[in-house]
């Protein structure tokens, strides 16, 4: 058999009728809901949205800070006056009304470049937000499509039970006709029905496990499908994958390696920022005051009974740091040990995915040959049971031969299903870590 692309089909399976009321959800459904309504992808999105807003405002760090202050006081004092003169002597009641507002403006013009170096490292983190949602959307489509092919599994795991239990329905029959012509004995009967029986408790333990894969597919996608659905019956596999084509520009479609590089690229701005703090700061400063003070009752004959000032001012600051208790310079080198950390992470990082790549791709490879294999082995198992049941009812062959036969055709199921659903979840893993499921 050539190895392509194809839909694996149990043609030898028998059809089970499903309700009526039941919805056939595709996994390009289930994916596309999970998308939108899993919750870690949401929660990833909203982490993401608070980064772009931050990025937003950012701009904010070139303007100039203002900010305006009023107030309004009404005074209301008994005062008594003594001079040397004592003619001047004066007491009473003092009202006034003092009214002042001010506008002040603050614009940095220069502090060593770090409002630019914290523009991008904003900028940086509200980019590599969008990474860490891409990276979780890959993940979740991978645990969307293990999930939905592991319903299929179970379910073709069910249909090879049935078919099983034809056969064993078959040997009870068989047993029974000889049973009543003298020619068979009671212990074939009961181990026909013992096995028949085990095939049925098979059958139950199948449809709770479908069941509750189902629900777990339900849990991804946020609860959004129907309390009753069906899945499809295929496992389709990509038999093509290379390893030329599976390494090919890791670095840049692995979105892991990607956010872990933006986290080298925000330190290294961190560090900008921190040395920018040796440089001077310049600021133009501007403010405009209005004071005023009504004195509506002055006992005080030498103080004013108005008084109003009003102006503009403005100018130049400049802040030169001189000495900081070499805080500056222990942010500098904290700031450096740091770039060398997210470096040495980095390269972790990108060790770890090649390894994994590689085990993936090893798996991949291993798998496509014991499918291949299975492939050729399941008709072989299903024409020994054909021969060892003809057999047995011409009375050529003993019951236990047909048992041993029968057996070794439900090992030849099990390992042909695994085979195919582990060379789906082989090549679901070699497209997660190279970053081809988002595509």
């Amino acid at each position: 058999m050539r190895l392509k692309t194809i839909a694996f089909v149990f043609s030898f399976f028998s059809a089970i009728s499903l309700a009526s009321a039941q919805v056939e959800v595709s996994l390009e459904q289930a994916i596309a809901l999970a998308l939108e309504k899993n919750y870690d992808v949401r929660v990833a999105r909203a982490v993401s949205e608070a980064a772009e807003t931050n990025d937003h405002y950012a701009v904010g760090a070139f303007l100039p800070q203002i900010s305006a202050d009023a107030a309004t006081v009404w005074n209301n004092n008994e005062q008594a006056l003594r001079f040397q003169d004592a003619s001047r002597n004066n007491s009473g009641e003092a009202e006034s009304n003092n009214v002042s507002a001010s506008v002040q403006a603050v614009w940095t013009l220069f502090d060593g470049t770090r409002m630019f170096a914290t523009r991008e490292r904003i900028s940086e983190i509200a980019e590599q937000s969008e990474l860490v949602v891409k990276e979780q959307m890959v993940n979740t489509i991978a645990q969307v499509i293990n999930n939905y092919y592991d319903i299929v599994r179970q379910k073709q795991q069910l249909r090879a039970i049935q078919e099983q239990m034809s056969v064993s329905e078959e040997r009870v029959k068989l047993a029974e006709k000889k049973l009543e012509v003298g020619t068979g004995i009671r212990p074939e009967l009961l181990q026909a029905r013992v096995d028949y029986n085990a095939q049925r408790t098979q059958v139950l333990q199948q449809q709770t496990m479908i069941a509750q894969l189902k629900e777990q597919l339900n849990n991804l996608v946020g609860l959004q499908l129907p309390s009753h659905y069906d899945v499809a019956d295929t496992i389709i596999i990509d038999l093509k994958l290379g390893m030329d084509e599976s390494f090919q520009n890791l670095d840049n479609t692995n979105y892991t390696l990607l956010a872990s590089r933006r986290n080298v690229n925000i330190a290294s701005l961190a560090l900008r920022e921190r040395r920018a703090e040796y440089l001077p700061f310049l600021n133009f400063n501007a403010a405009y005051n209005f004071a005023r003070n009504d004195n509506t009752k002055q006992i005080n004959p030498f103080g004013p009974v108005y008084n109003r000032t009003e102006g503009l001012n403005y100018g130049f600051s400049l802040s030169v740091p001189i000495l900081t208790g070499f805080n500056t310079r222990r942010q500098v080198q904290l700031a450096t040990i740091e770039i060398n950390r997210q470096q040495l992470l980095f390269e972790q990082t990108r060790n770890t995915v090649n390894v994994e790549l590689k085990n993936a791709f090893t798996n991949y490879e291993n798998a496509k040959s014991i499918l291949l294999i299975e492939e050729e082995n399941i008709g072989l198992a299903r024409e020994n049971v054909f021969i060892a049941l003809e057999s047995f009812k011409r009375g050529v062959n003993t019951f236990i031969e047909l048992r041993t036969a029968q057996q070794s055709l439900a090992e030849a199921y099990n390992r042909l299903i695994s085979a195919r659903y582990n060379a789906k979840v082989a090549e679901t893993e070699l497209l997660r870590l190279n970053g081809s499921l988002l595509k």
